[in-house]
């Protein structure tokens, strides 16, 4: 029930017949979740986050989503947005506004809506529009954006049509072993004094969220724990959520019961935070064939072999559940720990504004001079060790971390497409200017100058929503830099949480000490050495204005760069054909008659173009058992046991195979069982049609 609907008497008579008659009266907001189905294409797009053009998609491990909760006071409404993406454009976020804003006015709008990527790097590209995130996906990808723009707005949809009387509980618990500092020589250079308050050089504490209906009905649960989603490597090319994407399907399959993946009431989130250079491949980097230690600038000289970092498990898959169970495990400890004086009380206060980075100016102090300085934001720029990569995923080249110096070949191939100036060579410092993105204008801008900032404050909660990935020691200054503003302005004490990669990607902001040992991190700081000072003072002017509630001028706006002329060099689907003497949906190998739990079954069919239909809501197979004479769905594509994968076997005759594999769990029941496959092709000479195809029946026996 939203009281803002009710004014004066008819309000005061509502609130008291409430208060002596319903015990929804006693909930302390009106709570909605919602989810969606956010997949992009699954085949022949490049994935967005390793930068790797031959990492193209064949296939699907894990459906994505988008996952809404919706916080409403009675006066305030606050909403908060996970998606199992890379990153989150500006123009996606305004086009998800624009389409709200048809339905349901400006109840939603730039100040209440708070978007955040998981960053997972095993999904299609080609939505962000700047261009520098779209060139390895060969320019704009449709359909990525549209998967995007419709999964996000119906999961908001969605949680607004199931808002109800609730009350959120606020938890925490400490993670070992899932997340390690993959540039620990960069996070050495902070402070001693500053390193000596923390027990580790990563954050290991989860931040949770629980949502619980008035009448005790389980909602959902939202957390925040810092580690990146690249347990999938950069050789994975099935789509996947990953290891935070699997931890939420753990979680909603316990709630949920016998509800298919995506389908259920119950909605968990385990979103972004302060993750930049925070690493779920716990063994660490390696010589990549070898094995060999690498160097202290994780280099592997005299060999032809990168520095990868790997694990915790025998394979990507493995580590993706180990990592994933642990963040499922002590989220389940958190939920079932929850005590009644944990709950969360008191007002909401959202702020939100727009800041154009370059020029802003700020306070530093230099530990090494012990004086504070003026500092300044540059124009974007990409240093050297950009093009190197990381330890998740190494780049191409001969690039390396930690470089300091220009090399002059490199030097005249950046100059020819944008030289920059004295000026910006002398404020980005440390970093030597491979890119000079904010130089660059053809064929439009390569990276976001506007940004936007955003903080909420629920009770004793604030939620900081920055515009990309701030590492380790970032993340701490910026939590202790809002508390104290919120301490003296407001003499509160609140749990400030970082969420990452919030309404516009900016890439990294390192401290400025982190800046300094250029690595890959430091190297994609791209407003400068003092990035995080710019951002400090922001927010912290942000935590205070929600505290006094004082409204703040929204800041320019960004380009709208969808009015853009968008370039895609990706070819369509032209026409699909199926062999002669088959059909679509034909089975062409089919399942063993005999199996036993534990075992993999696959089957491949005749297949159209994944591309054709994105199934979006819907699965590419199923898993069925026949019970009483009915087939009932067991398993989607959206399911852990389950994986997808598209091989194109003829370009010129446009046939393709989809195989299908299904890793039985230990605890199937026996019984009768069947593969279907469903998908859609396109007729040579125009349309597109469905077609669907099942295998011969199969029994899983016990031992």
């Amino acid at each position: 029930m939203d009281l803002r609907c009710y004014h004066g008497p008819k309000a005061l008579q509502l609130i008291l017949f409430m208060a002596f008659t319903c015990p929804v009266a006693l909930a302390a907001y009106n709570i909605g979740v919602g989810i969606a189905d956010v997949t992009g294409p699954v085949a022949e797009i490049v994935f967005m986050g390793y930068a790797k053009i031959d990492q193209k998609g064949s296939g699907l491990h894990l459906r994505t989503f988008a996952r809404t909760f919706i916080i409403d006071d009675g006066t305030e409404r606050f909403v908060f947005v996970s998606v199992e993406s890379a990153m989150i454009g500006h123009d996606l976020r305004a086009e998800v506004l624009q389409r709200l804003r048809k339905t349901f006015g400006n109840l939603y709008n730039d100040q209440n809506v708070m978007i955040s990527a998981t960053h997972t790097h095993s999904s299609p590209g080609g939505y962000n529009l700047y261009m520098l995130f779209d060139l390895t996906t060969f320019g704009y990808m449709k359909q990525s954006f549209n998967a995007l723009a419709t999964g996000i707005t119906l999961s908001i949809e969605r949680a607004h049509n199931a808002v109800v009387p609730g009350k959120i509980y606020i938890g925490h618990g400490e993670i070992l072993d899932a997340n390690i500092n993959r540039s620990p020589l960069a996070y050495m250079n902070n402070p001693q004094s500053e390193r000596d308050k923390y027990q580790y050089n990563v954050d290991k504490i989860m931040t949770q969220l629980q949502f619980i209906a008035a009448d005790d009905r389980p909602l959902g649960v939202l957390n925040w724990f810092a580690v990146h989603p690249t347990s999938m490597n950069n050789t994975n090319k099935l789509v996947s959520s990953d290891n935070v994407g699997y931890a939420a399907v753990l979680f909603e399959k316990q709630m949920n019961r016998n509800a298919l993946v995506g389908k259920g009431e119950f909605v968990a989130a385990f979103a972004s935070s302060n993750l930049g250079d925070v690493s779920p491949n716990t063994r660490g980097p390696k010589c990549e064939f070898s094995g060999d230690e690498c160097t202290a600038q994780y280099t592997c000289p005299g060999k032809n072999e990168m520095c990868f970092a790997s694990g915790p498990g025998k394979d990507m898959f493995d580590s993706t559940s180990i990592i994933a169970h642990k963040l499922f495990n002590e989220s389940m400890n958190i939920w079932n720990r929850r005590d009644r004086n944990s709950e969360l009380t008191g007002p909401i206060s959202s702020v939100h504004r727009y800041v154009k980075m370059p020029g802003q100016k700020a306070e530093f102090y230099n530990h090494t001079t012990e004086q504070l300085e003026e500092v300044e934001t540059c124009l974007p720029a990409m240093g050297y060790s950009f093009a190197a990569g990381t330890t998740d995923g190494p780049g191409s080249f001969s690039f390396q971390q930690g470089t300091t110096t220009s090399n002059p070949m490199w030097n005249l191939v950046r100059d020819f497409v944008a030289a920059p100036t004295n000026e910006d060579i002398k404020c980005h410092g440390a970093k030597p200017i491979l890119l000079a993105t904010g130089r660059m204008r053809l064929p439009y801008q390569w990276q976001p100058k506007t940004i936007s900032t955003h903080l909420v404050m629920i009770g004793e909660l604030v939620i900081v929503g920055v515009p990309g990935e701030f590492t380790t020691m970032s993340g701490r200054r910026m939590r202790e830099s809002v508390s104290s503003a919120m301490q003296a302005n407001a003499h509160i004490r609140p749990t400030v949480v970082i969420a990452g990669l919030c309404n516009t990607y900016s890439d990294y902001i390192t401290t400025p000490e982190e800046y300094q040992i250029q690595r890959y991190e430091g190297a994609s700081t791209i407003f400068g050495p003092h990035t995080l000072d710019v951002y400090l003072k922001q927010y912290k002017e942000l935590a205070i204005a929600a505290v006094t509630r004082t409204k703040l001028e929204p800041g320019p706006q960004p380009p709208n760069l969808s009015k853009e002329h968008l370039i895609s060099l990706q070819p369509p689907v032209i026409y699909d054909t199926s062999p002669w003497g088959w059909k679509f949906g034909d089975c062409v190998t089919q399942p063993e008659e005999f199996v036993l739990p534990g075992d993999i079954v696959t089957a491949t069919f005749v297949a159209g173009h994944p591309q054709n239909n994105l199934m979006t809501g819907e699965s590419f197979l199923t898993i069925e058992k026949l019970i009483d004479n009915r087939w009932i769905v067991i398993a989607t594509d959206a399911d852990w046991e389950t994986r997808f994968y598209w091989k194109r076997i003829s370009v010129f005759l446009g046939t393709s195979h989809a195989k299908i594999s299904w890793a039985i769990p230990s605890d199937a029941q026996s019984g009768t069982y069947r593969i279907g496959h469903k998908g859609f092709y396109r007729y040579v000479l125009g349309g597109v049609y469905g077609y669907h195809g099942y295998t011969n029946t199969f029994q899983i026996k016990l031992q």
